[in-house]
């Protein structure tokens, strides 16, 4: 009898041991120990396969809140743009009839005036008016010729000083943060005038619709250059100006033509802007949609097989025991 109870004791003894070992196997390898020697690590990898997959569908989720957010802020600044742009151009066109647009235009001194943003993610708008820029500047140089850059906006100065640094005369910035008005364009102007230029030509994106716009140059004498060219007898000349100071008349009217175009390219460009950003916004909401449904389906997979293992070694183990 006591021999029998000595037997048990040591019994209980080597189970105890062998349970004390059994915890601390599964705690260093982070399972027990039938499912280490069944290869239940290869379950642990999919597992966190299957978190790192639900983490960028998080990711992605996020990114679409945000596009679609973007894009529904950019609708808005579109269309109240787009009503402010068409009002201005009831304001240039009266000035063209009677002035005249005059790209070809050949003066000595030019300035090109790019319209650009302040703010990316706009789709290829500042692109087109850095090349648009170039190309003017090839158009209008010469040995004789005198050419400078204006720069408006940040987009545009940081595209043109890697090709054009020596011949940006000026930049200016932060224009987005302001609403656009009349007298801002003003403002923008008379630092224009201070150039000494005889011809500016004025780079913008015209608006068309919600899906174009078309890239502008509108070019604008300066006071001392219209003059010269009423005396030439150009378009103006058709024109009887009555008063005795004729030339302040004329210096007038050029400086008013120049902030109304300006005015207007600054609202051309602004709802192009909007309208570009909207676009993409639109575009990278689709994509965004895209990734989620294939980052979705390899989730989907990926948590099928793992749960097909566990039922296939499931039935092996139940198998062997009943065999």
């Amino acid at each position: 009898m006591a021999l029998r109870r000595a037997a048990q004791r040591a019994v209980q003894q080597i189970g105890q041991q062998a349970r004390l070992e059994e915890h601390a196997l599964e705690q260093a390898v982070g399972c027990s120990p039938l499912s280490f020697l069944s290869g239940a690590i290869t379950l642990d990898v999919a597992h966190a396969s299957q978190l790192a997959v639900k983490q960028q569908m998080r990711s992605v989720q996020n990114i679409q809140k945000i596009t679609k957010a973007m894009k529904m802020v950019a609708a808005s600044k579109m269309r109240v743009a787009q009503a402010s742009t068409e009002k201005s151009r009831g304001i240039t066109q009266p000035l063209v009839t009677l002035l005249g647009d005059l790209p070809a235009t050949d003066v000595e001194r030019n300035v090109a005036v790019a319209i650009t943003s302040d703010k990316g993610l706009c789709g290829g708008i500042n692109t087109t008016i850095a090349k648009a820029v170039r190309g003017t500047l090839t158009t209008t140089g010469g040995e004789d010729k005198q050419n400078s850059i204006v720069v408006i906006g940040e987009k545009g100065k940081a595209q043109l000083q890697r090709t054009n640094r020596s011949e940006i005369h000026s930049t200016m910035g932060d224009m987005a943060k302001i609403r656009i008005t009349f007298p801002l364009a003003s403002a923008v102007s008379e630092e224009l005038l201070k150039t000494e230029y005889d011809a500016a030509r004025i780079l913008y994106n015209r608006f068309v619709s919600a899906i174009a716009f078309k890239p502008t140059l509108a070019t604008v004498l300066s006071p001392d250059a219209l003059e010269r060219s009423a005396e030439a007898g150009g378009k103006i000349d058709t024109y009887e100006i009555e008063g005795a100071d004729r030339s302040q008349m004329l210096q007038d009217l050029a400086e008013f033509n120049l902030a109304v175009t300006m005015y207007n390219g600054l609202l051309e460009n602004s709802c192009s802007e909007n309208a570009s950003r909207m676009a993409a916004m639109e575009s990278s909401t689709n994509n965004a949609s895209d990734l989620l449904s294939k980052l979705t389906l390899s989730y989907n997979r990926t948590r099928q097989a793992a749960i097909t293992t566990e039922l296939t070694e499931i039935v092996s183990g139940a198998a062997a025991l009943e065999g």
